[in-house]
């Protein structure tokens, strides 16, 4: 037996101990408990948390941009407009 299939051998025999261990069952029951207390946060994932990020900034840019143009608008209807 060569020292590759030795280490390979060794691998899957711990892998067999490990998923027939009660450690096995802790960490399904962990990845349980977290997965159940992360859906009562209401949290959301990071692409669903990117999008509205890029939203955002485009909302942001158009309301910059709106804003320009209205004080540009007044400035103009302020010039147009004799005083009293």
């Amino acid at each position: 037996m060569n020292a590759n299939n030795f280490f390979t051998d060794l691998q899957n025999r711990i892998g067999q101990v490990l998923e027939n261990s009660p450690a096995k069952d802790l960490e399904k029951n962990v990845k349980a408990m977290l997965t159940q207390g992360f859906s009562r946060l209401d949290l959301v994932t990071r692409e669903e948390f990117d999008v509205q990020a890029q939203v955002l900034a485009k909302t942001r840019a158009k309301l910059d941009a709106l804003e320009a143009r209205v004080a540009e608008l007044e400035a103009l209807l302020k010039s147009r407009t004799p005083e009293a």
